[in-house]
Formats: structure tokens, C-alpha cells, sequence
């Protein structure tokens, strides 16, 4: 039974609860000329590119870490993580930071994208499911699209994308290819 208010009109609290049901906010960002976006449930907030510091022995699409007050953050270059050249550093590159699960706890990590655009509230209904063919990403890595005035967003997949599982072996073979490298003396 929907509850009413006192002057006999829908709560706007019910409206408010069957509103989120039936939409969901993306964050929309660019990664050279192409449009993206994710969800917002996991980002914790978006900070300008700051100065990285390099970790040695690790894979190309971690570009760094960074210091968020007291915290050793990860950054991911999504255009590396994608198989692309990596994000020149411009104006407005930013540092995406998403809250990762991790087990049974939750990990800070820093995404770096060219620029970020906007906050959409799309319907359910409005994303579209993935296309099985055309992409230039990995297929698990889409959720699905977003169509936006005759212009696909591509929506990712957050958990395919930044997997820690998955981070975590690639690192973990990159350091190994390091460390089995011939040296050059």
C-alpha cells in the first residue's frame, strides 16, 4: 500500500524508492575519442591528475600510486587496461577513485581517464544489452549501451574491468617477465 502524506499526496520518499528501482546514474568520461561510462555505486569521487609515483616490476596499465590523505592508491590507466596507447596528461585528466571489493574487505583504486563529462540518470529499460560484435574491448568488459541523442555510451562492466583477481595475476606475470628479462650488462 503506498503511504500518503498528511495533505493526501504520494510520500515523496515511495516515489523517490520506486524512482531508483527504475533508473540507475552513470558517471560518463572519455578515453581518447570514445565515450564511456560506469555506474556510480563504486566511485568514491573524482581528483585531478596529480604527480604518480612509478612502482618498478609492474604491468603497463598501472601507471602508479598516488596519496589520498594517508592512503597508497593504485592508478589504472583504463586506455592501457583496454589494450590502447596510453592517457597523455592534459588538462582534464582525472583520477576516478572506485571503491573495489576485495574478499571481505574493500580496496581504494584510481582509475585515469582523459576527462569526465556527467552524471545521466537513464532508465533500466534505456540500456541497451551488448553488442556481440564491433566492440574494440574485451566482451566481458561491457555491461551494456547507452543510446543518447543517436550516439552509443559504452557502459562497462566495473567488476570485469578492474578485477582483482585478474590485476593481481597480471602483475604478478609482469614482475616475473621483469625479473626473467635478460639484463643489459
Amino acid at each position: 500500500m503506498p503511504s500518503l502524506s498528511l495533505n493526501g499526496e504520494p510520500s515523496f520518499a515511495r516515489s523517490q524508492q520506486q524512482e531508483e528501482v527504475l533508473s540507475r546514474q552513470f558517471l560518463t568520461f572519455v578515453l581518447g575519442e570514445e565515450m564511456f561510462a560506469m555506474p556510480i555505486g563504486d566511485i568514491r569521487e573524482i581528483i585531478e591528475f596529480c604527480s604518480l609515483t612509478e612502482v618498478p616490476l609492474m604491468p603497463h596499465f598501472l601507471r602508479g600510486v598516488i596519496n589520498l590523505r594517508g592512503a597508497v592508491v593504485p592508478v589504472i590507466d583504463l586506455s592501457v587496461r583496454f589494450g590502447r596507447a596510453p592517457t597523455p596528461i592534459a588538462k582534464r585528466t582525472c583520477i576516478v577513485i572506485m571503491e573495489v571489493a576485495q574478499e571481505e574487505q574493500t580496496m581504494l583504486l584510481g582509475v585515469m581517464v582523459d576527462a569526465v563529462r556527467a552524471v545521466l540518470t537513464v532508465e533500466n529499460d534505456k540500456v541497451e544489452p551488448p553488442l556481440s560484435f564491433g566492440s574494440r574491448l574485451r566482451a566481458d568488459f561491457i555491461e551494456g549501451m547507452i543510446n543518447i541523442k543517436d550516439r552509443f555510451i559504452v557502459v562497462l562492466d566495473v567488476s570485469a574491468v578492474l578485477s582483482v583477481d585478474e590485476l593481481s595475476s597480471l602483475m604478478g606475470m609482469a614482475a616475473a617477465e621483469e625479473l626473467n628479462a635478460p639484463s643489459g650488462s
